[in-house]
């Protein structure tokens, strides 16, 4: 196919939404007239069921490939001394504040979910069983903090455990940092090459993603009709909300702790900003990063050559946003009660597997939250109804995500002298 052609056909997105209308508009009129739409929407539901499948089966090895990757290349910026511990503390301490806004923030607001009593009775029923799973795994504090080194990695994988596999797998790509240069460059060549044949299989899962949501959601409004429509549209509302006012509390943090106006950080990451919007890619927003950067902070060869390019390849402030508010949201959609530990749980996944959040569609959706849902004991049906939805929202995270990338580079900026060559 041309690329005259591809440019022509319907995004993926708009394809995603499209499956979701018309799935749910059929599952409604099959509740209502039943017999033989009610029939097709039995014979089409195993389709939503083999696309949950082969989520599930891409997720471990994607999960581990990438985060061995992310985690030991970090070796690299170490050698880069104090501009990159300095980039990666900053990293964890923005995700962390991310996390624990969008934990107490998130709640509140999607406990006003306009969910009536048949549709919350309908999909308690379903899904009780993974819920009551989930909170007899994790009852007490002592029981996470003892959790969370596995005794069987591999038993941890096939468990879906995502916790406990991804501190086993951070402590292993730490090790192998520590590994002579030439086994480690082989260790992260295999594990690479998994990588990117991983997310070859990914992107065949999300070109049939139009058929797996359809099949889900023909198969969730045969069973709630009506009822589910207005959570989505609220879900929406509230990722988007909290979206805008994460970006928004970045503005004050760049000007505090990188003393600059907060007009003058506004005028320097706008290009950027302006970029997110048209292509909802940080990727693709790098090189107005880096001219924003350039005209507001001065000739700084380091944030152009190291810092910027590290935040747009692996951190992405609204992560713990959109992979919070969506497991949060299918909690109080299944009515799933989860413990303050189910939920530090999910942040803290969020918060790891948002080094390793790929760049391809709804590639945060794949690779973290379905992580943090298995790390809650929620069922991962429900992600079709977060990929489908993810259209708007994933305008609002991009804009986020380059606003903290700017946030970084211009808290870092402070400390770089104007010219510096390279990174002391």
């Amino acid at each position: 196919m041309t690329d005259a052609a591809r440019r022509r056909l319907p995004s993926p997105t708009l394809l995603a939404l499209g499956a979701l209308a018309a799935g749910l508009a059929l599952g409604v009129a099959a509740q209502s007239v039943g017999g033989v739409l009610r029939a097709f929407v039995e014979l089409v539901e195993p389709l939503g069921t083999l696309w949950v499948n082969a989520i599930r089966m891409t997720l471990v090895p994607l999960v581990v490939s990438l985060l061995i990757g992310s985690v030991a290349g970090f070796a690299d910026v170490r050698a880069l001394g104090r501009i990159g511990a300095r980039t990666m503390f900053l990293f964890i301490v923005l995700l962390s504040g991310v996390a624990l806004f969008s934990a107490l923030a998130a709640p509140p607001l999607l406990a006003r979910t306009p969910l009536d009593a048949a549709t919350a009775d309908a999909l308690r029923a379903k899904f009780a069983a993974p819920a009551a799973d989930a909170v007899a795994e994790l009852p007490t504090l002592r029981g996470f903090v003892t959790g969370l080194v596995p005794v069987n990695p591999l038993r941890a994988a096939v468990d879906g455990a995502m916790l406990p596999l991804i501190v086993f797998t951070v402590l292993f790509a730490v090790a192998v940092t520590r590994l002579p240069q030439e086994r480690r460059v082989s260790v992260l060549v295999f594990f690479g090459a998994i990588g990117e044949a991983m997310l070859t299989v990914v992107r065949w899962v999300l070109a049939v993603t139009p058929i797996g949501v359809f099949a889900l959601a023909a198969a969730m409004g045969a069973e709630l009709g009506l009822g589910v429509v207005g959570p989505v549209a609220w879900y929406v509302a509230v990722l988007c909300g909290l979206d805008v006012a994460t970006t928004l509390l970045l503005y004050p943090v760049a000007a505090l702790w990188g003393r600059v106006s907060i007009a003058t950080f506004a005028r320097i990451a706008a290009p950027g900003q302006a970029m997110a919007i048209a292509t909802r890619s940080s990727l693709a927003s790098l090189p107005a990063l880096i001219e924003g950067a350039r005209r507001g902070l001065g000739e700084r060869p380091a944030l152009a050559g190291f810092v910027l390019p590290l935040c747009v390849a692996t951190f992405k402030v609204t992560t713990p946003v959109a992979d919070l508010v969506g497991p949060l949201f299918l909690a109080q959609l299944y009515g799933v009660d989860l413990s303050v530990t189910q939920v530090a749980t999910m942040a803290i996944v969020s918060i790891a597997m948002s080094f390793s959040n790929p760049g391809i569609p709804s590639g945060g959706l794949f690779v973290v939250a379905a992580p943090v849902l298995l790390s809650a004991g929620l069922p991962l049906d429900g992600i079709a109804l977060l990929v489908a939805a993810d259209a708007v929202p994933d305008i609002f995270n991009t804009v986020g995500n380059v606003t903290g990338n700017m946030t970084v580079a211009t808290i870092v900026a402070r400390d770089l002298p104007l010219g510096a060559a390279e990174p002391a």
